[in-house]
């Protein structure tokens, strides 16, 4: 049998089969087909050659709802709230505040997804308790349902007052408008983020209705066209959380999914560090419209439950993935102020790079490669994209036209130093500006263009190591067979830490405990395949924001969480106070269930040298100058084998640069190990 694992980026779709019987992985790579993201994957398969009836489990990690958002080309939205409070997703919380910056003056508040003529408000009340002050009135769910259907709505998101602690207002709602506008898709918030603020529980819902189509309709035609090919089985789709959901979940609650295709690339690298004897990375995954990165400590990325995308904050757990707009495609460009930018804008998948040859004309970070002598002309790019280099310096010569005094070497070498810029500005945020110091790190480089840029990267952050593991080019596909099945659960209880106590924490947990068991049951898993984590959001009386703390069940005592938390807070803040009394807002629980991951085997060559591992000599730009280097095929560098840079390292999904001063080795599982000489 097989597993399969497929990616969806904006440049390339992956995939990669496991054969449990042989131990053995085959990766293919295809352009993607943006608007139509199915038909990549369909090419991806053909090239595969297999028989779908095989396959045991395939596990989808995409960006069609990221996409959706950043474009805002999602589904027509409608708010039913609580009277007097439909303007809340506007107001928010009045704050200039953006992430990266303590104010900025040009602050401009993005538009919600739900104008103000499609907020509806009804009588409904909840009491912060959860009792019931007015229920729902169905003549008014009624009338308010004529209005949806006058205004073409397709999407509805219910948000009331105080859900989070009695969700009944809300199924009634959701279930009158389903009865007088039946097809209609509805999300109530007490499903989607069931836990308090209203601000970011009303933002999450809408945003979950506003992809809900977009992803219904893709996860249709992705089901049908599967089925139709002889695979049968369960679609479990990558979750921002860092496991794995059912297709039908991400249907319901695709705002699940946001960052699917990123966190596969970290539970990737999770799975190759941890093979290789690493606990400590940042992975940098660099495809051809962005780049992800995300920092790892002890095997463990961190988790957050407050993210924000295109202005809009997300209120559920997500791996902490940084991403910024420098890729493979990102253009280069000229601002008002004859200023060379790089991205965020991307050539994508179409029109392509200039070298493409299929219509892109503006000035990219592969041209430059290309004119730099970094990528081969001589292997198509992923083995399907031929590269031109004439192309590419006619795209780059519409900027030396600008910067007279440079030529087209120098130019692409200055668009490439302003994308790492970038690069590097992302992993100081999730690295020096939260207390971490990236020279503790190792950088893991993946993607179809990381591994080229690696070493400024790795210099530019004072880090003396990378990690290129095999496979790069495909590492994303490979990490959603890595990953576990995995739901979260949240219950908001706010009450001072001691009186609240261990039994009835305790207690507590117990309810979430059943909800998850069952949950996994009902998807034939059994009791003893099923693991728990749980956690607290805590924070010192009188705080606005809280930490969340991991707990042990076994414990049995309230000190070890105390000190944990005191511990925790000083590392984020700088600061902790040991005497002050803690207040517990939410309990959290993920239920896990095991899935059988694929076996790595140690790395063979198929040349017994190093010297036969070399497939030619080429001339490469470094620094303002061409230098004469050895180009080898990775799959024939023998295991054990070092050598020094300059040098270039291709293989069919990725090209590894190593930069002068620079020396490589390769370990006993195929990965190259880059050390500042």
């Amino acid at each position: 049998m097989y597993t399969l694992g497929i990616d969806v980026g904006g440049t390339f779709t992956d995939l990669v089969l496991f054969d449990e019987a042989n131990k053995t992985l085959t990766t293919t790579k295809v352009p993607s087909t943006p608007g139509d993201e199915a038909k990549a994957v369909f090419d991806g398969l053909q090239e595969l050659g297999i028989d779908l009836g095989e396959i045991e489990r395939i596990v989808h990690g995409m960006t069609v709802g990221t996409n959706a958002i950043l474009q805002r080309k999602g589904a027509k939205v409608a708010l039913v709230t609580t009277r007097g409070f439909r303007d809340t997703i506007e107001i928010g919380r009045t704050r200039r505040m953006v992430p990266g910056s303590l104010f900025k003056i040009k602050f401009v508040r993005p538009k919600p997804l739900v104008p103000r003529h499609l907020r509806f408000e009804i009588g409904e009340r909840i009491l912060y308790g959860g009792e019931v002050l007015h229920p729902v009135l169905e003549e008014e769910v009624k009338a308010v349902s004529e209005q949806l259907k006058v205004h073409g709505v397709e999407a509805v998101a219910v948000c009331f007052l105080h859900s989070y602690i009695n969700g009944e207002n809300e199924g009634r709602a959701a279930e009158l408008i389903r009865k007088y506008l039946p097809g209609i898709m509805v999300s109530s918030s007490s499903e989607v983020v069931p836990e308090y603020r209203e601000f970011e529980r009303f933002t999450t819902t809408t945003l979950n209705c506003f992809i809900m189509p977009v992803m219904d309709h893709y996860l249709n035609k992705l089901a049908e066209g599967l089925k139709h090919r002889g695979y049968s089985r369960q679609i479990f789709i990558m979750s921002s959380n860092g496991g794995i959901i059912s297709s039908e979940l991400a249907r319901k609650l695709p705002a699940k999914t946001i960052l699917s295709g990123p966190v596969g690339g970290v539970n990737g690298g999770i799975f190759v560090g941890e093979k290789a004897g690493l606990r400590n990375m940042i992975t940098y995954d660099m495809g051809g419209t962005s780049t992800d990165v995300c920092l790892i400590s002890d095997l463990s990325p961190s988790i957050s439950t407050d993210t924000v995308l295109a202005g809009l904050p997300i209120k559920l757990p997500q791996i902490g993935v940084n991403t910024v707009g420098a890729g493979g495609g990102s253009i280069a460009w000229v601002d008002a102020g004859n200023i060379l930018k790089v991205g965020p804008r991307s050539a994508g998948a179409s029109p392509g790079p200039a070298c493409y040859g299929v219509g892109g004309t503006e000035p990219t970070v592969t041209d430059a490669n290309l004119v730099l002598n970094r990528i081969s002309r001589r292997v198509p790019l992923g083995g399907k994209v031929s590269l031109h280099l004439d192309l590419a310096k006619k795209a780059i010569s519409t900027l030396t036209a600008t910067f007279t005094k440079l030529d087209e070497y120098q130019m692409a070498e200055g668009i490439i130093q302003i994308a790492v810029a970038k690069m590097i500005g992302s992993i100081r945020e999730i690295s020096l500006e939260r207390g971490h110091d990236p020279r503790d790190y190792i950088l893991m480089p993946f993607g179809g263009a990381g591994p080229m840029h690696a070493i400024p990267i790795a210099s530019g952050l004072g880090i003396k190591t990378c990690l290129v593991p095999r496979y790069p080019g495909n590492l994303s596909a490979l990490g959603l067979l890595t990953s576990e099945i995995k739901y979260d659960y949240v219950k908001t209880s706010i009450s001072r830490l001691r009186e609240l106590g261990w039994e009835e924490i305790q207690s507590r947990f117990q309810e979430l405990k059943e909800k998850g068991r069952g949950d996994l049951e009902s998807q034939g898993f059994a009791s003893g395949q099923i693991r728990f984590l749980y956690s607290l959001d805590l924070r010192y009386v009188g705080q606005a924001f809280e930490v969340n703390i991991p707990i042990s069940p076994e414990s049995g005592t309230l000190e070890p969480v105390e000190a944990d938390f005191h511990r925790i807070h000083g590392e984020t803040y700088g600061h902790a106070d040991q005497g002050r009394r803690l207040e517990v807002i939410n309990l959290r629980l993920s239920a896990v269930a095991g899935v059988e991951k694929p076996t790595l085997v140690r790395y063979q060559s198929a040349s017994r040298s190093l010297k036969e591992a070399e497939i030619e000599r080429r001339s490469v730009y470094f620094d303002g100058a061409f230098h004469d280097c050895p180009v080898y095929h990775r799959d024939l560098i023998p295991a054990g084998s070092s050598f020094h840079g300059p040098s270039v390292i291709e293989d069919a999904g990725a090209t590894t640069v190593v930069f002068p001063s620079w020396s490589a080795s390769v370990d006993e599982w195929g990965n190259i190990l880059m050390e500042e000489a």
